[in-house]
């Protein structure tokens, strides 16, 4: 009997055939959690590795399997193997826990599988992510007349594209940057031929306004200051409108990355620490950090939609001069990747399930918890805390600790499976970096992460070695 042929996702057809798989897709999410039973599988690499190869040995049989087996064994395995970013012990990066919502508009977003390259492919997918974008880029820019953003993989590709377009308006600009910039940019100038971004200090932990003045005072143009809101290590943002001054002053353009911080626009709480955004020639925002959404979801902005016709590309078979003239829409100036996923989807869910007060709120509750992070820390004699948060990034450390054990605690942890703790190195010393991104994390949740780090911290100073 011939195989069957497998059935397909979409049609009126694909629902019925997805329903099954799906609840098969469910079970297996639920038991490799319990399984793992935590926010990262104990064991170290090789633990994980080998347990991971023997489920899902050989990846590429002779002949096929049952498709619930082959669902239920490797999304168990990698489950299992995961690091669950939905845990309130896993808080080393800015790596989100995906809404249940946006997760299950993403569902639908692969069953239909628009390529947004082309309106033929993505007719009601194009209007969706034009509003989608045009929304959020008068979120940044309120008082100009044509913002418009570009949906992009995260804030890598949205800041490479930013000094793209600073290119294409200025010729071979000099970027400035802090030493407390994302590594990106100085990769983007590298993959774009331009010269070495200028680094100044960051002696706060923010962009030294002096030395960015004298900077900006030797350097010859055209310029573009690179700021950012919500740094990588310690979340903290730097002064925008000032940076902005001095920008206007000497002639310089200004692209702000706000991947972390950018999201606060939604709080009236906090929006205030990222006054001056709208002064920036460039955006970068991630919605797969406060946003709560399945990567990607990046985005960069722009506060005139004249600022991205440097991207266009004509291809006869996508975007057709006649078919543009006769009212086709071109999509093809709207990213550097031909294939794209129709991100706008979950992102314009979320916003329309949740608004603007449901968004404020998880916002609100996640700096919370971290507030009450930082209060825990100080409180505790054994700990030191680096500083109170400017978003939802706490640095800390046990007190009288050298570096070599510091890392000692945090790789032990990650080892054990107890907890997911990042690491920054500042102020010469190295600190566990807790970011926290799940607002339904407690206080009880906060007090069991510390006293994981301070149990072993005592076994480390007593000279017991972790195992």
């Amino acid at each position: 009997m011939p195989t069957p042929t497998p059935p397909l996702a979409g049609s009126t057809t694909g629902p019925t055939a997805l329903r099954p798989l799906i609840d098969t897709v469910l079970t297996a999410l639920h038991d490799g959690a319990h399984r793992r039973d935590g926010p990262l599988p104990a064991g170290g690499p090789d633990t994980i590795t080998t347990r991971t190869r023997t489920a899902t040995h050989p990846v590429i049989p002779e002949h096929g399997t049952d498709p619930h087996h082959a669902l239920r064994t490797l999304i168990t395995a990698l489950t299992e193997g995961a690091a669950d970013p939905a845990h309130p012990h896993c808080t080393a990066h800015l790596h989100t826990p995906p809404l249940a919502l946006a997760t299950a508009a993403d569902l639908a977003a692969s069953a239909l599988n628009p390529s947004m390259d082309s309106w033929d492919q993505a007719p009601a997918a194009s209007v969706l992510e034009a509003d989608l974008t045009t929304a959020l880029a008068t979120e940044i820019y309120p008082h100009q007349p044509t913002p418009d953003a570009l949906l992009t993989t995260g804030g890598t590709e949205a800041n490479q594209l930013a000094l793209l377009l600073a290119r294409e308006r200025n010729g071979p600009v000099q970027t400035i940057c802090a030493t407390n910039a994302h590594h990106s940019i100085t990769r983007a100038a590298w993959l774009l031929g331009l010269p070495t971004p200028a680094t100044i200090p960051a002696p706060t932990g923010v962009m030294d306004l002096a030395a960015l003045d004298d900077a900006l005072t030797h350097l010859h143009p055209p310029l573009l200051v690179t700021a950012t809101a919500g740094t990588t290590d310690t979340g903290q943002i730097d002064p925008l409108a000032d940076i902005a001054d001095l920008c206007t002053t000497h002639g310089a353009e200004l692209h702000i990355d706000a991947a972390y911080g950018g999201p606060l626009l939604f709080s009236p709480t906090h929006r205030g620490k990222i006054h001056g955004l709208d002064r920036a020639h460039s955006v970068t925002l991630d919605l797969h950090k406060l946003g709560w959404q399945p990567a990607p979801a990046g985005i960069l902005a722009v506060p005139h939609h004249t600022h991205l016709h440097a991207l266009h590309h004509q291809a006869p078979y996508l975007n057709a001069h006649d078919d543009t003239e006769a009212g086709l829409p071109d999509l093809l100036g709207r990213s550097l990747r031909t294939t794209r996923r129709p991100d706008a989807l979950k992102i314009a869910v979320t916003l329309k399930a949740l608004g603007r007060t449901g968004l404020a709120d998880l916002i609100d509750r996640t700096i919370t918890a971290a507030h009450h992070l930082a209060d825990l820390i100080a409180q505790t004699p054994t700990l030191d805390l680096y500083d109170r948060p400017t978003i939802s990034t706490v640095l800390f450390r046990p007190t009288n600790t050298d570096n070599t054990t510091v890392a000692t605690i945090r790789r032990t942890l990650l080892t054990r499976g107890h907890a997911v703790l990042g690491r920054a190195h500042t102020d010469n010393r190295l600190w566990l970096k807790a970011t926290l991104l799940n607002p339904h994390t407690t206080p009880h949740d906060l007090r069991t992460l510390l006293d994981l780090v301070t149990h072993l911290a005592h076994d480390l100073a007593e000279g017991n070695t972790p195992r």
